[in-house]
């Protein structure tokens, strides 16, 4: 009779065979079978009826604050709040301080996470007019999901808005790297356009303009390079028409608060929705879901980025931008799941197979024999109502307090590994660095 670490049984299996009822069977922190496992024995048997086993949901933009701006948001915390919410793994973003953005502040986080952050995770580096001669070398550190460039000022002082630099940059360098694609040059020009006190004035400033023409830019630099760029937190329904003529060299990725919310959400939460780049109206939302639709929209991120009430509750425009958002993303989408918005199968498409798929993850994301053991296990039926008290940030709050959803995450494995059930953060402090293709040390 063969004998494995755990099995998590008659559970509904969504992965590359479709969705169906399977079994599915860990061995030293790995998938070893997939099926009907019928006599199979286990130290630990996991009972899985009525709910669906997903691989491991991949959240590639957060911002967990660690170090310098640790009153927010630190990796612990932060990756808390990601495991209550069925996730596991994340990309974490390089505006800290100090910047991520040498070996040095590098190799910190890194030691600063392993052991104790409760997901799996992966740093940018941030890039930037000094360090391009060293991104080489950087980029293919173990554990770094790529380079990470600013194009418009948002939290930080990463800030490369010109285009020489940002040629710079690609030219340096040869995995896919990301963007923020805001025109800084028309934010300063823009500036008198944001109304003291109104941060409805926001998206005025941070126009749909500015967003597209900075990834007109960037989709030249690109072809000038002949290199591959991830345009992050698409905003507009325009970038989302331009950005499909330009999928060889151009990845994209959505935000669920993109997908959610719209001009609306001012009246409600006034500063509480500002981020960069903005909540516009329901047109842009609008255009947003059919380039989920369509597929031009390659993985969902959800640009966690706490800050706390004291900074937030400033008259605009001097509060701060952001949001938190790495705890909800999963239950936010299973409810436009359940809404009919997109596909049980697109939504792992965008946060488990496209991740592996645009920054080639080694062993992560799908649930398929010789892969990491992730799964994110949920109850699509379950209906719950988000609150600012089940938040783990040190922020505190969500902008979906008091949004009821359908569709609940209700395990979160690592590596085989029960770290959150039912609401309980079972085994803390197990995360890793997640290993790429392209960064794998020599002679592993």
């Amino acid at each position: 009779m063969t004998q494995f670490d755990t099995i998590f049984r008659n559970g509904t299996v969504v992965n590359q065979d479709g969705t169906g009822e399977a079994d599915v069977a860990v061995q030293g922190g790995r998938i070893v079978a997939i099926g009907d496992l019928g006599d199979a024995s286990a130290e630990k048997v996991v009972d899985c009826k009525g709910l669906h086993i997903l691989p491991g949901v991949i959240d590639s933009q957060v911002h967990f604050r660690e170090p310098g701006l640790t009153h927010k948001e630190d990796l612990e915390s932060g990756s808390r709040g990601a495991v209550m919410g069925g996730v596991t793994g994340v990309f974490e973003m390089p505006n800290t301080n100090p910047l991520t953005t040498t070996r040095e502040t590098f190799e910190a986080k890194i030691a600063a996470g392993t052991n104790r952050m409760h997901c799996d995770f992966a740093f940018y580096i941030g890039g930037t007019h000094e360090n391009v001669a060293d991104l080489p070398e950087l980029e293919r550190l173990p554990g770094c999901a790529g380079v990470k460039v600013f194009m418009g000022s948002s939290t930080g002082s990463l800030l490369v808005q010109d285009d020489s630099g940002v040629e710079a940059i690609l030219s340096a360098i040869s995995r896919r790297a990301a963007f923020h694609s805001e025109d800084e040059y028309m934010l300063e020009e823009r500036k008198d356009l944001r109304v003291e006190g109104d941060p409805s004035s926001h998206p005025v400033w941070r126009s749909p303009e500015v967003a597209l023409n900075c990834t007109k830019r960037l989709v030249g630099l690109a072809r000038k390079t002949g290199k591959r760029i991830h345009v992050l937190h698409i905003s507009t329904a325009e970038e989302i028409v331009y950005l499909a003529e330009h999928k060889d060299v151009a990845s994209v990725e959505v935000t669920p608060h993109h997908l959610t919310l719209d001009e609306t959400a001012y009246d409600r939460l006034g500063t509480y929705v500002q981020m960069n780049p903005p909540v516009r109206d329901k047109a842009h939302r609008a255009g947003i879901w059919a380039g989920v639709s369509s597929g031009v929209a390659d993985i969902l991120g959800s640009d966690h980025a706490p800050h706390v009430r004291e900074e937030k509750d400033v008259p605009y425009p001097k509060s701060h931008s952001g949001m938190t958002g790495v705890q909800t993303l999963v239950p936010t989408m299973l409810d436009h799941v359940n809404a009919g918005k997109l596909s049980l199968e697109r939504f792992v498409d965008m946060t488990s197979h496209g991740p592996n798929r645009l920054f080639g993850i080694a062993n992560k994301g799908r649930i398929a024999v010789g892969y990491d053991a992730d799964l994110t296990i949920v109850d699509l039926k379950r209906q719950e109502t988000i609150t600012n008290d089940w938040i783990e940030s040190r922020a505190g709050w969500t902008p979906y307090n008091g949004v009821k959803v359908t569709g609940w995450p209700v395990g979160t494995v690592v590596r085989g590994q029960t770290v959150m059930w039912q609401g309980e953060l079972v085994t803390p402090g197990i995360g890793q660095p997640i290993r790429f293709l392209e960064a794998l040390p020599k002679g592993a």
